[in-house]
Parts: structure tokens; C-alpha cells; sequence
């Protein structure tokens, strides 16, 4: 076994990863960071503690967006998920971005808010980021008028950062079911094998939301 993969089940940004591992079937080793052992080796080989870790034999590679490219380039398999066209490359790269900066990250916000103590609690932060998903949804939905998958025809590197920001962004600031195309998507990318296995995977740590995870998804 050369490839490890360091993370967490209910992390949305270790389930961007997988994603990408379960769309080819690569074989690697999952070090759940619920286990002290592997949260040692992680913490050693990445001192700013973030997950996911790539280790592919001694090389480490960080953040799930690289970690995609890299396998990508050297663990390629049925799913191709950056076009070799380079100028179809460009747009999977921007709605990767798009999901991670302007989905994931105000949803991030809003939970994180609230593992803090009530009076440190943003309010003010907190309504901006519920007006930022607002904006993205709204965005997103023209973008999905007609399309199947965030970047074009194909699944991508676009659609793996989808599906956990939307997954647990819905959680969190529910989309209007006025929204149907963004809805639609979210019921697409529910129903992806790699996305299903992920979730399926995360359940017993549902608990961990601190928001209540819904009865539902």
C-alpha cells in the first residue's frame, strides 16, 4: 500500500478527497484521524494541522483541491477529473473555487460560530454569511440551468468540491425550493456512487454538527 489518505469521515473537505479516490477506485488506506495513532502521524507530517493528507509513499501532498490534481496526474483512472484541455481546465478550476470560497467557506462560518460560547457568538458574521450563501445559491442556480455537473458534461474536480459544500451547506442555510436547479444538482451528486459511499460513511459521526443534522439526506 503506498497511498494513505489522513482525515476525517464527517470532514466536507476529507469527503472532497475521497471522492476523488472512490471515482477511480484507487487504492489507499484511510487513517481516521479518530485514532490517536493516526492523528500523531498526521500532526507530524503537517505541523499546521489541517486535513486532508495525502502520503504517497514519502510524499506528502495538502489541501484536497492539490491533493485531486496530484492524483489526477499520477493515479489516473476511468475518471479523468482536470480535462487535459487546457482552457476546459480553467473553468473546473474556477467552480472548484467557487464551491470552496463562496459555499464552503460562509457555511464553515456560520458552524464554527456556533462550537463557540454564546457570548463570544458573531451575529453580524453570522447574517453575512447567511446573506453570501443567499448570493452563491442564486448564482448557481442560472449556472445549473441545462447542465448535468458544475463544469460541463463530465464529472470533475468541480463536482467533488460540490457535493460536500452543498451537502452540508443545505444543512445549514437551507436552498429555497425555489432553487430547482441547484436542488436538482444536490440530489445528482447525492446519488454519485463516491459521493453516496462518503456519506454513508460519515453517518455515525452525524452528532458531531452542531447546528442538529436534519432527519434527512
Amino acid at each position: 500500500m503506498t497511498l494513505a489518505l489522513y482525515g476525517h469521515p464527517f470532514s466536507s473537505y476529507t469527503q472532497k478527497a475521497l471522492i476523488a479516490l472512490y471515482e477511480n477506485d484507487t487504492a489507499f488506506q484511510f487513517r481516521s484521524l479518530e485514532h490517536k495513532q493516526a492523528a500523531a502521524e498526521w500532526a507530524a507530517l503537517w505541523p499546521i494541522k489541517r486535513f486532508p493528507l495525502l502520503l504517497d509513499d514519502d510524499r506528502s501532498v495538502m489541501e484536497a483541491s492539490v491533493i485531486i490534481e496530484y492524483l489526477d496526474l499520477r493515479h489516473p483512472g476511468r475518471t479523468t477529473l482536470v480535462p487535459r484541455d487546457a482552457h476546459a481546465a480553467v473553468d473546473v478550476r474556477f467552480m472548484d473555487r467557487f464551491f470552496d470560497n463562496y459555499v464552503m467557506t460562509p457555511m464553515q462560518r456560520i458552524v464554527f460560530d456556533r462550537l463557540r460560547s454564546e457570548e463570544d457568538r458573531d451575529s453580524f458574521g453570522v447574517a453575512e454569511a447567511r446573506r453570501a450563501l443567499e448570493t452563491a445559491y442564486g448564482w448557481l442556480n442560472e449556472r445549473m440551468n441545462g447542465r448535468e455537473w458544475a463544469a460541463g458534461e463530465d464529472f470533475s474536480l468541480a463536482d467533488c468540491a460540490a457535493a460536500p459544500a452543498l451537502f452540508y451547506a443545505d444543512w445549514t442555510h437551507p436552498i429555497a425550493d425555489a432553487l430547482v436547479n441547484v436542488k436538482a444538482y444536490r440530489q445528482r451528486l447525492l446519488a454519485r456512487p463516491s459521493f453516496a459511499r462518503a456519506v454513508d460513511e460519515a453517518r455515525p459521526y452525524r452528532a458531531y454538527f452542531p447546528l442538529g443534522a436534519p432527519d434527512r439526506d
